[in-house]
């Protein structure tokens, strides 16, 4: 087997630094400036950048190419993989192709429900779930194997994540959900927003209490809010989301010309509590089409410049 390649994300958490990612929503289109003007925004300040995979169930570029095209451009991509649109051997075969350009993340999904998005008839695929395919790219890496038992030639050398909602309920199953995973083969994990503190710190003891923050790398899952109106929505209408009514409440006190101002204090103030919570080993920011806004939250929590690593 030859020697497993770190990405820049691997490599951070590896050496113990506060790893930053963020991402990326791909066009609804063919035009590549789209990705590119997104990712010149961030680029010096994170260390690796996911790109989504049909989110929301709404058709877009596709994952994959849109991580070729930040590759190109020197960045470190997190290729998004959901297993409601391929089955096993598309799956495997993506992964290949992403391999083929030294893309060295992947993060396994099960994608939303195909009736959120453009296309509601479309059928599910689900051939294989996220925990199988979490299992797969560790076959694929580890034993250099595919699922139907044959060697691969220059297997992928993936740093494998999944992603947690620790506030969907029940809330009592979602360590033991997050254990699952872990032994299903994920090396790190990108949470939901987080607004609740109290309760995401709580999981985060729950986490703990079973050793699983010595045996995977949390990423703290952050999005700014816009209006006191997008605070509403995701606290209503969002399902899996917590949003407390003083976050509700706060956002709705400052005039409306403020209240984006108001959302990036609120984020920042969220990454300067969790950086004290023991396993917490970096943030995931999405600035949901609010990229220009990454360089400012990274600059005010101290995490910016990003470390140097071989």
């Amino acid at each position: 087997m030859t020697a497993k390649t770190p990405s820049r994300l691997e490599k951070v958490l590896a050496a113990g630094h506060l790893a930053v990612t963020s991402e990326c929503g791909p066009p609804r289109g063919s035009d590549p400036e789209v990705i590119a003007k997104k990712a010149e925004m961030i680029k010096d300040y994170v260390d690796a950048v996911n790109i989504t995979d049909n989110q929301t169930s709404m058709t877009r570029m596709c994952s994959l190419a849109a991580c070729i095209r930040l590759k190109l451009m020197g960045l470190d991509p997190v290729l998004q993989m959901v297993t409601r649109d391929r089955n096993r051997i598309a799956l495997q075969s993506d992964i290949l192709g992403a391999a083929s350009f030294d893309i060295h993340n992947v993060l396994c999904l099960s994608g939303d429900h195909q009736s959120f998005g453009d296309c509601a008839n479309g059928q599910n695929v689900h051939d294989i779930d996220s925990m199988q395919l979490l299992q797969t790219v560790r076959l694929m890496r580890d034993d250099g194997k595919f699922l139907g038992g044959d060697d691969i030639k220059r297997p992928p050398q993936m740093f494998v994540g999944a992603a947690a909602n620790p506030f969907a309920d029940p809330f009592e199953i979602r360590v033991p959900r997050l254990a699952k995973k872990v032994s299903a083969g994920a090396e790190f994990i990108q949470t939901q927003c987080i607004y609740n503190l109290d309760k995401f710190e709580l999981w985060m003891k729950m986490m703990r209490d079973r050793g699983l923050h010595e045996k995977v790398y949390i990423l703290a899952g952050l999005t700014p809010m816009k209006s006191a109106g997008m605070a509403r929505y995701m606290k209503k209408r969002v399902p899996g989301m917590d949003v407390p009514d003083e976050v509700v409440d706060r956002m709705a006190a400052v005039p409306k010309e403020q209240q984006a101002q108001e959302g990036i204090d609120i984020c920042v103030e969220a990454i300067e509590r969790l950086k004290e919570v023991e396993g917490v080993a970096g943030f995931h920011v999405m600035a949901i089409e609010w990229e220009e806004k990454v360089p400012e939250i990274v600059e005010r929590t101290g995490l910016h410049p990003r470390p140097a690593v071989d």
